[in-house]
C-alpha cells in the first residue's frame, strides 16, 4: 500500500503541512464560490414571488419593476460567472507545470 519512494522523500517523524499554498487555496475558494452561484441565482430570482401582489393595492409592486429586477439579476449572474471563469483561467495558468519547464 505504501510506496517506497514516499518514505525516501519524507523524513521519519515529519508531519504533513496543515496549510495549503496560497494559490491553491484561492483556486479552491473560487471553485467553491462558483459552485454556490446557481443557488444564489435561484434565491435572487425567487425574491419577486415574495413581493406583495395586486390584492393589497397600496403596496403592490408593478410588473415592470419585477421584470426589470429579474433581468438585472440575470445580467449580474452572467457578469459574476464571467469573473469566476476568467479568474479560474488566470489561476490555472500560474500553476501549470509546463510554464515551470520553459
Amino acid at each position: 500500500m505504501t510506496d517506497a519512494g514516499d518514505s525516501a522523500r519524507k523524513p521519519l517523524g515529519s508531519k504533513p503541512s496543515l496549510f495549503l499554498e496560497r494559490q491553491s487555496y484561492r483556486r479552491r475558494r473560487m471553485t467553491d464560490a462558483a459552485r454556490l452561484l446557481p443557488f444564489l441565482g435561484a434565491a435572487l430570482l425567487v425574491i419577486p414571488l415574495l413581493w406583495p401582489d395586486e390584492t393589497v393595492e397600496s403596496q403592490a409592486v408593478p410588473l415592470s419593476s419585477a421584470i426589470f429586477y429579474i433581468f438585472a439579476c440575470w445580467g449580474l449572474l452572467i457578469l459574476v460567472s464571467l469573473f469566476f471563469g476568467l479568474t479560474a483561467r488566470r489561476l490555472g495558468r500560474r500553476e501549470s507545470p509546463e510554464a515551470d519547464a520553459d
